[in-house]
């Protein structure tokens, strides 16, 4: 059997110590989606005597035995300043698989799929997830570093869709892009100053797969993901200043390039 390339036994290596990491959900819409996802591996459940009540039907359906809390000190282990609605569920991060296998369509519809270079607000990463549900985007994918990883704050934005909306951190940005480029992705990316607009670049490609790839606030795309793209476009702004943080950019993209 031919060795694995190094770069493959990093990546795998590290797949495995994220599975191995406790994340702790909170609210009550996060951890009920939490609690129904069969994929969701559970590991410990602290609620209140109001919220076990409101989650009886998805602690019932987890099989987990949950630990009842005072609300006025709340046991599990969150920051002073989480809005827990007296539910909190530990559970390891979701395993999507491989990005290769994700992003090839099992429709007749073209897929689509959200790159994020550097984007690090987890309530920013939280609001795409639920963008990319709504217009059905097969992936959304982050770096594996300087992005977010499953937080308890990332779980309470999204809610919901972090439990259906797959979500890959991926060590090296470009080369993911590349992949999706061998299965037939063309790759658009987010900038300000492109001469052409969002709709010019998709209207000649909507029916094929697309990648839409988009910065972090402020520094936007980084030169590496940028010349790995294929086409860079801007959204259009009515007036001569204007401009969406990512959440919204991401939104507005999907639109855009879902529309038929």
């Amino acid at each position: 059997m031919a060795k694995k390339p190094d770069w493959v036994v990093r990546k795998e290596q590290a797949a495995r110590q994220r599975g191995q990491e406790e994340v702790w959900f909170f609210g009550l819409h996060a951890v009920r989606d939490a609690l129904l996802n069969p994929r969701r591996e559970k590991l410990r459940l602290i609620v209140t005597p109001n919220a076990e009540a409101k989650l009886a039907d998805a602690i019932a359906a987890a099989g987990i035995a949950p630990e009842v809390s005072d609300p006025r000190k709340f046991a599990a282990p969150l920051d002073p300043g989480s809005v827990h609605q007296g539910a909190a569920l530990a559970v390891h991060p979701l395993d999507w698989g491989r990005l290769s296998d994700i992003a090839v369509p099992e429709t007749d519809l073209p897929a689509r799929v959200l790159l994020l270079d550097r984007v690090s607000d987890p309530h920013n990463v939280g609001a795409i997830l639920r963008s990319a549900e709504v217009f059905g985007a097969r992936a959304v994918v982050g770096t594996l570093h300087h992005s977010a990883p499953e937080t308890g704050a990332l779980a309470k934005t999204a809610s919901g869709a972090l439990e259906r909306q797959p979500y890959l951190r991926e060590t090296n940005l470009s080369r993911a892009m590349t992949q999706l480029q061998d299965v037939g992705y063309t790759l658009i990316g987010l900038d300000g100053e492109a001469e052409r607009t969002l709709d010019e670049a998709v209207a000649p490609i909507r029916d094929r797969p697309i990648g839409l790839v988009l910065g972090a606030e402020g520094p936007g795309l980084r030169p590496k993901t940028k010349d790995t793209c294929d086409i860079l476009a801007r959204i259009d702004a009515a007036g001569a200043f204007g401009s969406l943080n990512v959440s919204n950019a991401a939104a507005v993209a999907l639109y855009a390039a879902t529309r038929r």
